[in-house]
């Protein structure tokens, strides 16, 4: 179980690269989900590159761009949803209000992390289009991620909201995202409850804050 739970991050340091900045985002087209995650892996890799706060390494700014320019192009509260699972539905408005915040601050911080790694590889991707029945609302995007010749497939999995799509699953050797914190987070709320989950994932985010 240790091997999954937080440190998936240390999984994924590629996975990350499904954004896209906001000045690109007006010419992609969204009601294609291969399109969309193609524009969004493409651009954001070209921006950490590009910058000189990001190239650097400072992972503030890092973290400011993956809030400012990825968060729109998610839906980490279906994420948090189905991570959490069942509990979800006993958990008070609060309660679900805070667990998004403490989940959706630790993706993003992991993902920071995670893209200062790659700010000076070349990385090149393939792309599968995604193959979805006409009015399908849930589709998975294959792509194959290159990097100083190692080959990696990483699956995003997308659902329809309004004429576009957002990005809420990724899978990376086989371990949906959702599934690997899912199984953690039962672990936790079975002994200590919900308030024992946001403890921990209050704990871990500031943890994180401190080692910055």
């Amino acid at each position: 179980m240790k091997k999954y739970g937080i440190a998936f991050q240390a999984l994924a340091p590629l996975a990350v690269v499904a954004m896209v900045s906001a000045a690109q985002a007006q010419t992609v087209d969204r009601s294609s989900p291969d399109r969309m995650v193609r524009a969004a892996v493409e651009g954001v890799i070209g921006t950490i590159q590009s910058s000189p706060d990001t190239r650097s390494g400072d992972l503030g700014k890092i973290t400011a761009v993956v809030q400012r320019q990825f968060l729109p192009y998610t839906d980490f509260e279906r994420t948090t949803r189905l991570a959490v699972g069942s509990a979800w539905r006993n958990a008070t408005p609060e309660q679900q209000k805070q667990l998004y915040e403490q989940f959706q601050t630790l993706l993003v911080r992991s993902y920071a992390v995670s893209l200062s790694q790659l700010r000076e590889q070349n990385v090149k991707f393939h792309y599968k289009p995604a193959l979805a029945a006409s009015g399908a609302t849930d589709v998975v995007v294959e792509t194959r991620v290159l990097n100083n010749g190692d080959e990696m497939q990483i699956d995003y999995r997308l659902q329809r909201v309004g004429n576009g799509w957002k990005i809420y699953d990724i899978n990376m050797m086989g371990a949906w995202l959702i599934e690997v914190y899912r199984r953690q987070f039962a672990d936790i709320v079975a002994r200590n409850g919900i308030d024992g989950l946001l403890k921990y994932l209050a704990n871990h985010n500031a943890r994180q804050n401190a080692d910055a």
